[in-house]
């Protein structure tokens, strides 16, 4: 029996842990709701921030503490600010001094900095001077400060710049690229990373600088898809990973590939186009972003909408739409973030499931993207 109620008690917090959450305000308040539309935790906080690592920031007698997915409280409000949880650990201010707390309130103990910054990718920045390096989890360096910069890690990668030049290391401190170029994309992706050195714009891929005929912009590659979009004289075409042009340039505008499909602009109106470059979503829209996973993209006409792969519009076009958030949904993408898309409409913020249904037909003052926890 002992045995059993173990077993029950860690599957329920399996599930709890698993659950997905949305930070929703009503009525001034803030709460949250499960993806049935229903309040796991009813609206009671005058603040509060998204789920993070199973605990969200709440605000209570204008002091921040950190509550699981029951509710409880984890971290006692004790804190004048907080941030998300990250690699197990949140930045938080108390008495004009920010540290690092894990799940527990527990302080992490790190060298000497001249700056705090987030955790990310299991690492976090170090500032001595005019240098950055990098720390770990275990609050020891692992880069000592070398770079003038370091921007944001993007799935293990970011990019870093000394004097003039960019390159790219992984969160170990490892150069994936060396740093020689003058411009270089923000996004690590095996098909390549666009750059430029001189006066030529080209792919980085597999150690080698492929440069691509007469472009003057490149944009990071998106996804699996093998291309990316390039400019060349005021015009948009697709290059592969060895900087040849596979779709000429010939839109005047254009976006990246997902699931087959790239929204491209033709005269003023946006279609969809293929990796062959033919045409399968005819040109009739003022605006369209590229396909979530799913398979649902935005159009615009005066307002926004969405539809799927074949064309067929399945929310239609009535709504504003909101981009992913970077920490969230760890992209720019706009649109559906997993199940449901975030909408707003002059009743307020509300999610559509992809058979275009308004959750728990209710619209909130806001409503922040579903969670994973």
């Amino acid at each position: 029996m002992k045995r059993l109620l173990t077993l029950l008690t860690l599957f329920s917090f399996v599930i709890s842990f698993a659950q997905e959450l949305a930070l929703v305000r009503e009525n001034d308040l803030f709460g949250y709701i499960n993806k049935s539309g229903e309040y796991v935790i009813q609206p009671q906080y005058e603040g509060a921030k998204s789920f993070s690592e199973g605990l969200a920031a709440v605000e209570k007698d204008k002091l921040w503490g950190y509550i699981n997915t029951s509710g409880d409280w984890a971290i006692e409000p004790i804190y004048d600010k907080v941030k998300y949880f990250n690699s197990g650990y949140a930045l938080v201010l108390k008495e004009d001094r920010w540290r690092y707390i894990d799940s527990s309130g527990k302080e992490l103990e790190v060298p000497s900095t001249d700056k705090f910054y987030d955790f990310e990718d299991g690492v976090a920045f170090i500032r001595q001077g005019d240098k950055i390096g990098l720390i770990g989890t275990d609050g020891k360096i692992v880069l000592e400060p070398t770079y003038d910069e370091i921007q944001s890690f993007r799935d293990g990668y970011a990019k870093v710049q000394n004097g003039e030049l960019w390159g790219m290391i992984d969160n170990k401190g490892k150069v994936v690229i060396p740093v020689e170029y003058e411009e270089i994309g923000n996004t690590w992706n095996e098909a390549g990373v666009y750059g430029k050195k001189g006066a030529d714009f080209g792919i980085i891929h597999n150690g080698s600088f492929n440069v691509i005929a007469g472009a003057d912009k490149v944009w990071n590659f998106h996804g699996n898809s093998g291309l990316t979009y390039a400019r060349k004289d005021k015009l948009t075409g697709f290059v592969n990973s060895k900087g040849e042009w596979v779709i000429q340039p010939i839109y005047k505008k254009a976006r990246a590939f997902s699931n087959g499909l790239a929204p491209v602009v033709e005269n003023k109106d946006w279609g969809y186009i293929n990796q062959e470059g033919k045409t399968v979503i005819d040109f009739q829209y003022k605006d369209a972003e590229i396909y979530s996973e799913n398979g649902f993209a935005p159009v615009k006409d005066k307002d926004w909408g969405f539809i799927d792969t074949k064309g067929n519009l399945i929310i239609p076009m009535e709504y504003d739409i909101t981009a992913g958030f970077a920490f969230l949904a760890g992209n720019n993408d706009k649109g559906f973030l997993g199940d449901f898309a975030r909408i707003k409409s002059k009743e307020g913020w509300g999610f559509f499931n992809t058979k275009g249904e308004l959750l728990g037909n209710k619209w909130y003052q806001n409503a922040e993207p579903f969670v994973k926890n």
